[in-house]
């Protein structure tokens, strides 16, 4: 893997969300990741959901600066990182190879061991990182997920119907691609539009750049990584439930208002995985670190530490 110099932000919309952030392309075995950089302090890999980008973190990731050097990447396939071909198994996009892409970044910043946050599909890789690369991960913080073998062994009517875009963009390609693509705006707005939250939460800048990186690439990787999920990923963890857990400490925090919140029994599905486990709900949608960025805050600054984290009353 190779290291590039400081490159500029990748659109206008990152430079002003993410000040003071420097910028790499990174080139790891599988994908060139871009990744931006902040601060000083014990390292600490911020990882995004989908359909977002790095900048889904602008809202706490100058704080966390302040303490940590602070690293946001785009996950392969997404932003501006490279979107690799999937291979006839989807096997580029499985959270292994993503998780494995977050490994070499960091190694090639000099960090053999550091913290970790993820959201959405970014918990799920920080997930398979902290099973696959314990040695590396010295702390895992997860935003609004369970893990995936829970979920998809034990669906209820009122996740699937608010999660109707984990099986149709796992349909064969390139029927959900062209059915997304023929209007990519209706399709982001929609996305983004959750239950009982609305647009409102988000900055317009962040807006703008997740419109700005809804591209039929990116749809097509978005569905490839889908599509990993309910083969791969499914059967990794299958193999793992009951013999492998994470050995680091896990934090767990979900929204009240998200379809996590509303349909899952969060913390009975974590507990198998994580002997160290800490965790509770927020009063926010799908995107905490956007909508609620003070009690994210307030939760994550003392668990990366290595302090307990309170509950915000």
């Amino acid at each position: 893997m190779t290291q590039d110099a400081d490159q500029p932000p990748p659109s206008p919309y990152a430079a002003a969300l993410m000040p003071g952030f420097r910028y790499r392309r990174i080139q790891t075995s599988g994908a060139e990741i871009l990744a931006a950089i902040g601060g000083a302090g014990p390292p600490l890999l911020l990882i995004h959901g989908n359909p977002l980008t790095h900048v889904s973190w602008h809202r706490v990731a100058g704080d966390l600066a302040r303490r940590f050097t602070v690293v946001a990447m785009d996950l392969r396939g997404y932003g501006d990182s490279s979107k690799p071909e999937g291979g006839a198994d989807h096997a580029a996009y499985s959270f292994r190879a993503m998780a494995q892409d977050g490994v070499e970044v960091m190694a090639a910043l000099g960090f053999a061991r550091f913290g970790v946050a993820g959201h959405d599909r970014g918990a799920r890789v920080a997930f398979r990182m902290a099973l696959d690369h314990p040695a590396a991960v010295s702390a895992l913080a997860s935003l609004d997920i369970v893990p995936t073998w829970h979920l998809l062994s034990n669906i209820t009517l009122g996740w699937g119907l608010e999660s109707y875009h984990w099986f149709f963009m796992a349909q064969k390609a390139p029927f959900p691609e062209r059915l997304l693509c023929a209007d990519l705006g209706y399709y982001i707005d929609y996305k983004l539009n959750k239950k009982g939250v609305g647009l409102s939460i988000f900055a317009p800048e962040a807006f703008a750049e997740y419109k700005r990186c809804t591209t039929p690439e990116q749809v097509h990787a978005v569905c490839e990584d889908y599509r990993a999920t309910v083969t791969l990923d499914y059967e990794m963890d299958r193999a793992d439930f009951g013999q492998r857990r994470i050995a680091c400490p896990v934090l767990v925090l979900w929204g009240s208002n998200s379809h996590v919140g509303r349909h899952l029994a969060v913390m009975e599905a974590w507990r198998p995985w994580a002997p160290d486990l800490r965790g509770w709900a927020i009063p926010t949608g799908h995107y905490p670190a956007e909508q609620r960025p003070d009690l994210v805050l307030g939760a994550f600054l003392p668990f990366f530490a290595g302090e307990e984290p309170t509950e915000a009353v």
